[in-house]
C-alpha cells in the first residue's frame, strides 16, 4: 500500500473521531495494527530533541515482514526510518524501532502503515579503507578505522571545526598515589551498524594503552541524526587492572581550532539547567573603560566584535590577560567549582560555584567551535569538563567520566578475609551480615560502565538559549515511548495492565504503587544514591533504629537486582508511560547491566549478588545478570549496547561449569556426569530462558527455540514438575535428567520467572509444561492442610507469601476458579513477606529531611509492586470483594534472608 497524503489525512481525521468515540474503539484499532500512537515520556513534546529512537510492539499476525512503517505527525508524514527488532512464532513483525531527525518535537505522533520519506538532508555513510565517513547535511564526520584517533575530524566543507577527537585514561601505577601512566584508546576494529538516511551508527572496539599496558577494552557507538550538527557518543568500557594499578581517570577529549582574535573566542559552561557560565578568552565587559555598547553585546552573545571600538581599548588589546584554561570540576553530586587561568604555570581563579552542574562545556568563536556534553553528569561523580590552550591555535576540549583531580578510583575489597578461610566460616558471616564471603571472589575485574555524551561540531558560536536548551536536552533527553494502551494490546511482556482507578480497592492500589515510585525517586537524592559505580542502584534493607538504609552491613546494602526491582519499575514505567519511574528503570538498566554483571573473565555471563560493594559478594549467578530485566528497556528504545549485552548472556549457563552455585551448602552432592550440573528451574533455568528467548525472538533462529523447548519438555516430565525445584542440567542438550523429588524454594519465582513464564506458554505450545507451571503455581502458596491432603511430602518453609499471590492469580485466571482468585486477593492484602496496603500516604517525615516509610524493604516493595501490577490485570473483581485487612500483616519475614535456613 503506497500512502498518499489523501490517505494519511483520511487516517487524520478518522484517528479524530475515534479519540472522541473513546478508549475502547481507540484499542480496537490498535489491535488490528492501524497505527501506535506515541507520547513523550514527561507528557509534552520538548523544546528540542537531537535525534529520536524509539520502539513499537505489533500484536501477533498484524504486521509482515514486507510491510512499511512511517512515523505520521501533525497533518503530515515525518522523515523517519524503521526497522524490526523482534518477531512472533509466525514470522510476524513482533517489535519494530524507529528513528525520526533532531529538531522540535510534536504532539500527536504516531507510527502507522506506509512508506517513510526522506530527511531535507540525509544522513549517509561512506566508507573508505583507513576511514568512515558519515555526512549529514554539509557536515562530515570522519572516524578511524584504526589508531588512537577515533574521531579524525567534523568539517564543514574545508573548514575543520573539531578534530582528533580521542579516548583518555590514566593510571597510577603501584598505588594510589603511584607514577601517572597515561592511556590513550588505541581502534582496532570499526563497524558501520546502520548507515542512514534518518540515523547512522558506526561501533568502535580497542584497548586503552600505554605504559607498556593493553587494558580498559571499549566499545563506543557513534551516532548522527539527520538535522543533528552532533554525535551521540555512548562509552562502554571494562575494568580488568592488576591490582596494583588504580584508575586515576577516564575521558573523551577533542582539538577545537582556533580562529580570529582572543576576544572573539568564546568559553560556554552550563552551570544550571537555567545558568551558563558565559566569557570570552580576552573578556571586554567590565573594564575600566569601555568598548562601547555594541562591543559588549556581541561578545556576550558569541557573535564577532565590531572593528571599532572606544578608545583606548583597541589600542591596548594586548594588555588584557587572556584566559585559556578554564576546569568546571564536579567532584561531589552536591558541589561543583569553576577556575579558570591564563595558562600553565600561572594560578587558578575562582569563578563559580554551585551545585549540580548539568554538564556541558563549549569553546569556539563565529568561525565554529564544538560542545560536549556528559548525561549524569553531577549524579556520576567526580567528573569535569576542562578548555585548555584556548588562547592558542588549537584548544582541547575534554568531557572527564572520571575526573583527574579526584582521588583515583578505589575498588579495593572493603575488608579482609576476618578469619573466613573455610566454608564453614563464611557461612558463619552469612549468619550475621548476611554477606556471602569468599577471599578472592570480592573482584571487580570485569565489571562494565557505559555512558551517555554528546559531541557538538558548530558552524558558529550559538546564541546562549540555544546552548541551555542542547544542555538541557543532553542531561536529560526527551524520549518518546509507544502509548501503553498499544503496548498492552499487542500482548507482549506477559500480565500487565492499565492504571485502572474504577473502584475504590483499586484506586488504593493504584495510589500505593503511585507513592512507592515517588519514594525510590526521592530516596535517590535524599540518600544520595550517587556516584560513578553507583549511580543506578538502590540499597536493599533499612535499619530503623539509625534511620538509614543499611549501606555498610554485608549483604543488606546495595540491592543488584534483587527481587526485581528492574522488572517492577519497567513493569510501572510500561503502563503509565511516565518520566519518573521510566528515568528510575533507565538508570537501574545502565548499572544492573553494567557494574552488577562479569563481562570478561572466569565469572563472564554471571552477576553479584546484593552487597557493601557491587561485586563484593561470593555468590555470582546468572539471577543477576538476568536478560529479563533488560529486555523491556531495549525493545522501548532498540539501545544497541543492551542488546549486546542481553545476546552475551546466551551462553551464561557454561560459567556453570566452573562456578558451582550450591558450594558451601553443605548438602550432599549428587555425583554428574561431565557437562551435567544442578540447576534450580527459577532462578538460573528461567534465567537462561530469558536470554534464549530474546535471541528466538531477534533472530528467528529455531535453535534458541529448541533449547527453551528442551528445557520446557524436561520439566514437564518430571514427576512432580516445577515443584521438582531443580535438577540435573545437560548443558549440551538443555535437558534435565529427570527426578521424583520436591524442592520448593520461595526465591525460584522471583527473578523474572513469573513473566518469563507467562511469555514461553503463549509463545511454544506445551501442555505438559503448561500444566507443570499451573500446578507450582497452584501449590505454592496452598494452605497447609491442603498440601497434606495431597502430597506426602513435608511442607516445608514458605516465604514471600505476598509476591506469590500473582502466580496464585494467574492459574485462577487460566482455570476460571473464582476460590483460587479469591485466595490471590487475600494473599495480596496479607502483605507477609511483603508489603501491607496503607490507607493514605504511609510516608513519615522526621527532622533532617528524611522521609520513611515504615516497614520499607527493595524486596517486599519491587515483589508487592509487581504482585500489584499482575493480580490488578488478572483477578480485579477478587480484589474488590476481599477486603483490605485493618490490622498490621506480619513483618518478621519482610525479606527472603530472614527466613529460617534461608540460603542465598
Amino acid at each position: 500500500m503506497r500512502l498518499t497524503r489523501r490517505t494519511m489525512m483520511q487516517g487524520t481525521i478518522l484517528s479524530a473521531a475515534v479519540a472522541q468515540a473513546g478508549p475502547a474503539l481507540a484499542q480496537s484499532r490498535a489491535r488490528r495494527g492501524v497505527e501506535a500512537p506515541l507520547r513523550w515520556i514527561d507528557g509534552a513534546a520538548p523544546e528540542l530533541h537531537t535525534g529520536q529512537t524509539f520502539g513499537v510492539a505489533w500484536a501477533r499476525g498484524t504486521l509482515s515482514k514486507r510491510q512499511a512503517l512511517t512515523v505520521w505527525g501533525p497533518g503530515e508524514a515525518l522523515p523517519s526510518q524503521s526497522w524490526p527488532t523482534a518477531y512472533w512464532p509466525d514470522g510476524s513483525i513482533k517489535w519494530t524501532a524507529h528513528a525520526v531527525p533532531a529538531g522540535a518535537g510534536a504532539d500527536k505522533l504516531a507510527v502507522v502503515r506506509g512508506r517513510s520519506i526522506l530527511p531535507a538532508a540525509p544522513v549517509s555513510v561512506r566508507e573508505t579503507e583507513d576511514a568512515i565517513v558519515i555526512r549529514s547535511g554539509a557536515l562530515e564526520w570522519e572516524i578511524a578505522r584504526s589508531g588512537p584517533a577515533a574521531l579524525r575530524s567534523a568539517r564543514r566543507g574545508d573548514r575543520v571545526l573539531l578534530a582528533n577527537a580521542r579516548l583518555l585514561g590514566e593510571l597510577r601505577a603501584g598505588s594510589p598515589e603511584g607514577e601517572r601512566v597515561a592511556l590513550t584508546g588505541t581502534i582496532e576494529r570499526a563497524v558501520v551498524e546502520q548507515n542512514g538516511p534518518v540515523r547512522a551508527v558506526v561501533r568502535l572496539e580497542g584497548h586503552h594503552v600505554g605504559g607498556g599496558r593493553s587494558v580498559l577494552p571499549f566499545e563506543v557507538r557513534l551516532y548522527a541524526y539527520a538535522g543533528s550538527d552532533a554525535l551521540r557518543v555512548v562509552h562502554s568500557f571494562i575494568l580488568d587492572l592488576d591490582a596494583t594499578d588504580h584508575l586515576s581517570a577516564l575521558g573523551v577529549a577533542t582539538d577545537v581550532p582556533m580562529r580570529g582574535p582572543l576576544h572573539d573566542r568564546h568559553v560556554r559552561l552550563a552551570t544550571a539547567d537555567d545558568a551558563m557560565f558565559v566569557e570570552a578568552v580576552r573578556p571586554l565587559t567590565g573594564l575600566r573603560r569601555d568598548p562601547g555598547k555594541a562591543v559588549r553585546d556581541a561578545q556576550i552573545a558569541g557573535r564577532a566584535v565590531p572593528a571599532e571600538m572606544r578608545d583606548p581599548v583597541g589600542k591596548l588589546l594586548e594588555r588584557i590577560p587572556a584566559w585559556g584554561d578554564f576546569s568546571l570540576s564536579q567532584l561531589s553530586a552536591n558541589g561543583f567549582t569553576l577556575t579558570k587561568r591564563t595558562g600553565e604555570g600561572h594560578g587558578w581563579i575562582d569563578s563559580d560555584e554551585g551545585r549540580r552542574a548539568p554538564g556541558f562545556g563549549y569553546v569556539g568563536s563565529p568561525q565554529g567551535g564544538a560542545g560536549i556534553a556528559a548525561r549524569y553528569f553531577w549524579q556520576r561523580h567526580p567528573t569535569q569538563i576542562d578548555i585548555r590552550g584556548a588562547a592558542s591555535d588549537t584548544a582541547n576540549l575534554t568531557a572527564w567520566l572520571w575526573s583527574p583531580d579526584a582521588k583515583p578510583m578505589d575498588v579495593r575489597p572493603y575488608h579482609g578475609t576476618m578469619g573466613m578461610e573455610s566454608f564453614a566460616a563464611q557461612n558463619e558471616g552469612l549468619e550475621i551480615t548476611y554477606e556471602d564471603y569468599e577471599p578472592g571472589w570480592d573482584d571487580p575485574n570485569g565489571i562494565a560502565r557505559t555512558s551517555e555524551l554528546m559531541l557538538w561540531a558548530f558552524d558558529a558560536t550559538p546564541e546562549t538559549p540555544r546552548l541551555q536548551a542542547l544542555a538541557r536536552a543532553a542531561a536529560t533527553p526527551p524520549q518518546l515511548m509507544a502509548e501503553p494502551a498499544h503496548l498492552h494490546a499487542a500482548g507482549v511482556f506477559g500480565d500487565w495492565g492499565l492504571p485502572d482507578r474504577s473502584t475504590p480497592q483499586r484506586a488504593l492500589i493504584e495510589d500505593q504503587l503511585a507513592n512507592l515510585v515517588d519514594f525510590y525517586d526521592g530516596e535517590v537524592d535524599r540518600r544520595s544514591w550517587y556516584g560513578f559505580w553507583d549511580h543506578g542502584d538502590v540499597m536493599h534493607s533499612y535499619d530503623s533504629d539509625r534511620h538509614q538504609w543499611k549501606y555498610d552491613i554485608g549483604g543488606f546494602a546495595w540491592a543488584n537486582s534483587e527481587l526485581s526491582p528492574d522488572l517492577w519499575l519497567w513493569y510501572t514505567a510500561l503502563r503509565s508511560g511516565d518520566a519518573k519511574s521510566w528515568r528510575l528503570a533507565e538508570a537501574m538498566t545502565r548499572h544492573t547491566g553494567e557494574v552488577d554483571v562479569y563481562h570478561l573473565g572466569r565469572f563472564a555471563g554471571l552477576g553479584t549478588r546484593h552487597g557493601v560493594q557491587h561485586w563484593s559478594d561470593s555468590s555470582k549467578q546468572p539471577r543477576v545478570s538476568n536478560a529479563a530485566y533488560r529486555r523491556i528497556y531495549y525493545y522501548l528504545t532498540a539501545d544497541e549496547r543492551v542488546g549486546d549485552l542481553m545476546r552475551n548472556l546466551a551462553t551464561s549457563e557454561q560459567a556453570l561449569g566452573n562456578v558451582e552455585i550450591g558450594r558451601k551448602t553443605g548438602a550432599p552432592k549428587e555425583q554428574l556426569p561431565e557437562g551435567v550440573i544442578q540447576m534450580s528451574f527459577g532462578t538460573t533455568w528461567a534465567v537462561c530462558a530469558g536470554a534464549w528467548l530474546t535471541e528466538w525472538e531477534r533472530t528467528g533462529d529455531a535453535k534458541w527455540r529448541d533449547r527453551i523447548a528442551a528445557g520446557m519438555d524436561s520439566i514437564g516430565r518430571m514427576p512432580n514438575g516445577w515443584l521438582t525445584g531443580g535438577a540435573p542440567y545437560d548443558l549440551k542438550s538443555g535437558r534435565f535428567l529427570i527426578r521424583d523429588t520436591i524442592g520448593v524454594s520461595h526465591l525460584n519465582a522471583v527473578f523474572g520467572a513469573v513473566e518469563i513464564q507467562a511469555e514461553l506458554i503463549q509463545l511454544i505450545e506445551m501442555p505438559r509444561f503448561r500444566e507443570a507451571w499451573l500446578d507450582y503455581c497452584r501449590w505454592y502458596n496452598a494452605p497447609r492442610a491442603e498440601w497434606a491432603a495431597r502430597f506426602s511430602r513435608p511442607y516445608g518453609g514458605r516465604n514471600l507469601k505476598q509476591g506469590h499471590s500473582r502466580l496464585t492469580a494467574y492459574v485462577a485466571k487460566a482455570t476460571g476458579n473464582a476460590a483460587l482468585a479469591r485466595r490471590a486477593a487475600e494473599e495480596f492484602y496479607s502483605g507477609e513477606a511483603g508489603q501491607r496496603m496503607a490507607q493514605g500516604d504511609p510516608r513519615v517525615k522526621l527532622r533532617g529531611g528524611i522521609v520513611e516509610w515504615p516497614g520499607v524493604s527493595t524486596n517486599g516493595a519491587a515483589q508487592w509492586g509487581l504482585a500489584a501490577i499482575q493480580t490488578l490485570a488478572l483477578v480485579p473483581e477478587a480484589l474488590d470483594a476481599v477486603p483490605i485487612p485493618t490490622r498490621a500483616p506480619r513483618t518478621d519475614q519482610a525479606n527472603p534472608e530472614q527466613a529460617p535456613g534461608y540460603r542465598p
